[in-house]
C-alpha cells in the first residue's frame, strides 16, 4: 500500500479561545486515523477483543507547524516510521495537511501490543503482522533490532 490518507473535519468544539485547533485534538485525530486504518484492514475492535490484544502508546509527540482554523480543508496521513520485524514495537508518523498542500503538523507515536487479559506486552496475532507489513512506509522508514 502506498498511502493512507483520510479527511478530517474541523469542528467548532475542536477550537480553543484563540480560534485555532487546541493541542489535544491533534492527538485525538491521530488515534482516530490509526484505529480507522486497523479497522479498514480487518483489525477492528471486535477482532482485537477476540484476540485479547490492543495497541498501546509509550510516547506521543506533535510538532505544530501552521495553525489550523475552522473552515480549513484538512487531511491526515499514516505511515509506519519504525518497526521490529515482528511488529511487537513500532512507530507511526502522521502528517496533517491543510488546504491541500500546507504541512500543519507532524504527529509521531511509539507503541506496542498489549495482552488485554494479562495486562502486559505481547506479540500481535499473525493477522496484525500482515496488516503492519502492508502499512504505508514513511520515507524515513527503518527496521528496529
Amino acid at each position: 500500500m502506498n498511502e493512507f490518507i483520510m479527511p478530517v473535519d474541523v469542528r467548532w468544539s475542536d477550537l480553543d479561545p484563540n480560534f485555532h485547533v487546541r493541542h489535544s485534538v491533534y492527538y485525538d485525530w491521530g488515534a482516530f486515523c490509526r484505529i480507522k486504518f486497523l479497522s479498514d484492514h480487518g483489525l477492528g475492535p471486535d477482532v482485537l477483543t477476540q484476540h485479547h490484544i490492543g495497541p498501546i502508546l509509550f510516547r506521543e509527540e506533535c510538532m505544530f507547524r501552521k495553525e489550523i482554523k475552522y473552515g480549513d480543508k484538512l487531511s491526515i496521513s499514516l505511515q509506519l516510521l519504525k518497526s521490529r520485524k515482528n511488529h511487537t514495537r513500532w512507530s507511526i508518523r502522521h502528517r496533517l495537511i491543510k488546504n491541500d498542500n500546507v504541512l500543519a503538523a507532524i504527529l509521531t507515536v511509539e507503541g506496542a501490543w498489549m495482552d488485554t487479559q494479562l495486562r502486559k506486552l505481547a506479540s500481535p496475532p499473525q493477522m496484525a503482522i500482515e496488516v503492519f507489513n502492508n502499512m504505508p512506509k514513511d520515507e524515513d522508514f527503518e527496521w528496529l533490532d
